[in-house]
């Protein structure tokens, strides 16, 4: 494995350390979490702003007025 350094300021490195799971868990695995769930999250919202967008071709939606005569506001 490859080494390297990499500068962080104190307060990158105080954030990184608030997301670790457990006290051991190194930085390296901190943001190769991060990444993942970026990537993954990255594609569940393509898939969930096309799903929008064909619902409201097909006026699938309510508008916050149609939502507030509903709910008797």
């Amino acid at each position: 494995m490859a080494t390297s350094s990499v500068q962080l300021s104190t307060r990158m490195k105080k954030k990184i350390q608030a997301l670790k799971l457990h006290p051991r868990e190194t930085y390296e695995e901190v943001l190769e979490r991060i990444l993942e769930d970026l990537r993954e999250l990255s594609a569940q919202t393509k898939r969930e702003i096309e799903k929008a967008r064909r619902e409201v071709e097909e006026g699938k939606f309510r508008t916050h007025e149609d939502v507030k005569r509903e709910m008797g506001f």
